[in-house]
C-alpha cells in the first residue's frame, strides 16, 4: 500500500513539473513595465518581436493601480484606440496577470485618458503549441518504384557455363558409322526400382511367415 501511495505521489509531482515547465511569463514591456512609453506604440512592438507566445503562456502587466488599467480588445478597436467591442473585463487593479487560453492574435490596451493614442498598447500573436513550433507531419513521403533496368544481366561470374560438344572437347563423334552396328546398352535399373521391389519381397516374406505360423 505505501509502495502504491508513493507511486501515485511521484506521478502527481511529475505532472505538476511538467505543467510548470509548460507555462512561461512574460513581463510586458520588461523594464518599462506598463505605462506610456517614450518611444510610442512601437517600443511595445519591440518588446513582442523574437518571443513566442503559446497557449497556457502568462501576460504579466506591471502597473500602479488607478494609473493604468489592461482591456483586451478586437483589431479594429485595438488600431482606433477605442472600447468597442471589448472583451472579457477590464483589470484596474496592478499588477495583472493573464493567462492566454486560446490561439490567434491578442489585443490589449490602456483606456484611461489617451495612454492608447500615445502607444500603452500590445498585439501579440498566440500559438496553439509551446514555443510555437508546429509540429512536424507524419505523413510518410511516397517513393517511386525502382525499375529494373532491362539492358542490366547476370554477372558474368554467375552466368552459366555452356557444356562443350564431344567433338569440340576432343571425344568420339555421336554420328553413327556407317555399315558399323552399335551396341546396345541396358539401362541400370534405378534406386526408386530397388526400393519399390525390396518392399514387395519384404511384405510377401511377412505374409508367408504368418500362413505357416
Amino acid at each position: 500500500m505505501a509502495r502504491f501511495v508513493a507511486m501515485a505521489f511521484g506521478l502527481f509531482v511529475a505532472a505538476l513539473l511538467q505543467c510548470a515547465a509548460a507555462q512561461t511569463v512574460h513581463i510586458v514591456g520588461d523594464s518599462i513595465g506598463w505605462s506610456v512609453p517614450q518611444g510610442g506604440a512601437q517600443a511595445y512592438s519591440n518588446w513582442a518581436n523574437g518571443k513566442s507566445f503559446a497557449i497556457g503562456d502568462i501576460l504579466q502587466f506591471n502597473f500602479n493601480t488607478n494609473e493604468h488599467d489592461v482591456q483586451q480588445v478586437p483589431k479594429a478597436s485595438f488600431e482606433a484606440c477605442t472600447q468597442s467591442n471589448t472583451i472579457g473585463s477590464m483589470i484596474t487593479t496592478g499588477p495583472a496577470n493573464i493567462t492566454l487560453d486560446s490561439a490567434g492574435e491578442h489585443y490589449y490596451i490602456c483606456t484611461i485618458g489617451r495612454h492608447c493614442q500615445f502607444g500603452q498598447k500590445l498585439a501579440i500573436t498566440v500559438s496553439s503549441t509551446p514555443g510555437g513550433v508546429i509540429p512536424p507531419s507524419t505523413t510518410p513521403t511516397p517513393t517511386s518504384p525502382i525499375t529494373p533496368s532491362p539492358a542490366s544481366g547476370i554477372p558474368a561470374d554467375c552466368a552459366p557455363t555452356p557444356a562443350s560438344s564431344p567433338a569440340a572437347a576432343g571425344g568420339p563423334s555421336s554420328s553413327r558409322v556407317p555399315g558399323a552396328a552399335n551396341p546396345a546398352v541396358s539401362p541400370l535399373p534405378g534406386s526408386s526400382s530397388s526400393n519399390l521391389l525390396a518392399s514387395v519381397l519384404v511384405s510377401m516374406l511377412a505374409i508367408s511367415m504368418g500362413l505357416f505360423i
